[in-house]
């Protein structure tokens, strides 16, 4: 991020200081069993340079599973065809799937000592809750998903009608992703933005009409953000919606833009949490972790690098009016115009609804 205003060594040093035997403390005896945690995440999470402060650290390698989606991350843990994953990513506000359905390990808040800088809003959300008031996940990153365009194939800013219309047939790409794709069309429906989480049988339907004359005039339904970045690059797509890797890669080589469309911009927000089997040598690796993923130096390498924000306010002092602006923790009032993709009671018959769209 240019002009920043964050000394790296600053940061570290002050980690090295004051904080480094409390995030860490003694992992000689877990360093012995245990050489190597997978995590399961985002690529736009999991860059392997955000990671390498703790793996110098604790001697412990982080091997990274990227994921596709959250529905197919939920699906391997229910089928325990992820066996090999001991550090998964559910969303905060999917988070009731995995809880209800026993699939997490409890969370001991106390052994995170990062977690007493949360941002309020995150650190007392029950959406990481069982219904007794247990913990199971623990938000550590958040930001919006824009719609990432072309500005020079592209007369005004685009909405989310731009993705259904015939005009631009070919160069449209969607998320491979039930709740946020059927959300969307849900909206150009005519849905209102604080019932489109709650749709039930007709509404559904109506999506389901939108979405099934959309594929036509889609390049694709995109997986992995880096696939779709690539698309962009290559010209093959000019309009999407998306996360803002796109934007942010391409904006000093094209004419790349990031619409908010005022139907309802989708804010989402990432946990950290553990499978329910973790062996106890690798659950203790997984607080630590989780402890750095709250700390200075995963925060500030995500700030600089991609553009989000962690869940704590442990660098926003030290960063510049601007730099608050771009990961929107200059005002944290923003979230208030967020839609939170929620996956609802009846979300089969949302996944339902996306099978048949695309098998159509």
């Amino acid at each position: 991020m240019a002009g920043s205003g964050i000394s790296r060594r600053e940061v570290l040093a002050g980690i090295a200081a004051g904080t480094a035997a409390g995030m860490f403390g003694s992992l000689s005896s877990a360093r012995a069993a245990v050489s190597e945690m997978v995590w399961a995440t985002w690529d736009s999470n999991g860059h392997p340079e955000y990671l390498a402060a703790f793996e110098a650290q604790t001697g412990v390698k982080i091997k990274l599973s990227y994921l596709s989606s959250e529905d197919a991350q939920f699906a391997a843990l229910k089928t325990g065809t992820a066996s090999d994953w001991d550090m998964i990513n559910p969303s905060l506000n999917g988070s009731w799937r995995y809880i209800k359905g026993g699939l997490l390990k409890e969370i001991d808040m106390g052994k995170i000592p990062n977690a007493a800088k949360m941002y309020d809003v995150f650190k007392t959300t029950p959406k990481v809750l069982d219904a007794s008031g247990k913990q199971f996940a623990v938000p550590y990153l958040w930001g919006l998903n824009p719609i990432v365009y072309r500005k020079d194939k592209f007369e005004s800013e685009p909405d989310y009608t731009t993705l259904f219309n015939e005009k631009y047939k070919g160069q449209l790409a969607m998320r491979d992703y039930a709740l946020e794709s059927i959300g969307i069309a849900g909206l150009v429906a005519g849905v209102p933005r604080d019932k489109v989480f709650l749709m039930e049988t007709k509404e559904l339907a109506e999506a389901k009409k939108l979405l099934i004359a959309q594929k036509p005039l889609l390049r694709t339904y995109w997986q992995t953000i880096g696939d779709l970045t690539n698309l962009f690059a290559t010209g093959e797509v000019s309009c999407a919606f998306s996360w803002r890797v796109p934007y942010d890669a391409l904006k000093d080589k094209l004419a790349m833009g990031m619409a908010k469309p005022k139907a309802g911009i989708m804010g989402w927000c990432d946990c950290f949490a553990m499978p329910a089997t973790l062996s106890p040598e690798k659950t203790e690796i997984g607080y630590k972790f989780v402890d750095y993923l709250l700390g200075a130096d995963f925060a500030t390498q995500i700030a600089k690098i991609g553009n989000y924000a962690t869940t704590s306010s442990i660098i926003r002092d030290k960063l510049s009016k601007e730099e608050q602006e771009t990961i929107f923790v200059d005002d944290m009032d923003v979230m208030k115009s967020f839609m939170w993709p929620v996956a609802p009671e009846n979300y089969s018959e949302w996944l339902k609804v996306w099978n048949e769209v695309k098998a159509s």
